[in-house]
């Protein structure tokens, strides 16, 4: 079963945390913003509640607009789509998640090795995606979108970081590439439920993974 979703915070988070969702653009008058805002919060609280009562799958623009007594214009003009929306409702979660990885106490956060790092990064993933599985492979954006989503943008760039950093000579890039595929929702999804997989599972060959990542055998011709 899903971990509840965490409610939304009621005013503007910390400046430190990384902003994952640009919904908004254009210039604004403070008025305006502040009603954006309750109106983004007062949407996305409608939502929460229907995913708890109806299960994501049955989360729709117009059931949204509807509990939120609003018009489903509205919906569409602030997460642009059904996938934007489920995306939005990760957006807290992941905001917190990003906020350990970037400046968090170690071996998530900065202060511990790159590989050590890598390991904490992998697992807290994963447990996290494991929480909101049904959520995540709701939310995952189809395939031109899907490596540009702002998201896996952030955790690839951290995870090429520290490739870079554990490993100098290795193509990071690439290799991230590789180790972000372990993390993917729909392989997950196979995983634990199709193949009956427990997450402890997971984890150990994450840190497989890790460990023949950073720590490569020569190769031999």
């Amino acid at each position: 079963m899903s971990t509840p979703l965490q409610p939304f915070p009621k005013g503007p988070e910390p400046a430190t945390q990384p902003v994952l969702l640009e919904l908004t653009s254009g210039p604004e008058s403070p008025q305006l913003r502040a009603d954006a805002a309750r109106n983004r919060a007062r949407l996305l609280e409608a939502a929460t509640r229907l995913v708890e009562e109806r299960g994501v799958a049955n989360v729709t623009m117009e059931a949204v607009a509807a509990a939120a007594s609003v018009g489903k214009g509205t919906v569409f003009r602030r997460f642009g789509d059904r996938t934007g929306l489920l995306m939005a409702l990760l957006d807290h979660t992941e905001r917190q998640f990003q906020a350990a990885f970037l400046a968090g106490p170690p071996p998530l956060g900065p202060g511990a090795s790159p590989a050590d790092r890598l390991h904490a990064f992998g697992c807290g993933a994963l447990r996290q995606t494991c929480d909101r599985l049904d959520l995540y492979i709701a939310a995952e954006p189809d395939a031109s979108r899907r490596f540009n989503s702002a998201p896996y943008r952030v955790r690839f760039t951290h995870v090429a970081m520290l490739l870079r950093e554990a490993v100098p000579a290795a193509d990071g890039e690439l290799l991230a590439q590789t180790l972000m595929g372990y993390l993917e929702p729909a392989l997950i999804l196979h995983l634990t439920r199709q193949r009956g997989m427990t997450v402890e599972r997971l984890e150990s060959g994450w840190h497989d993974l890790v460990e023949r990542s950073t720590c490569p055998v020569p190769f031999r011709a």
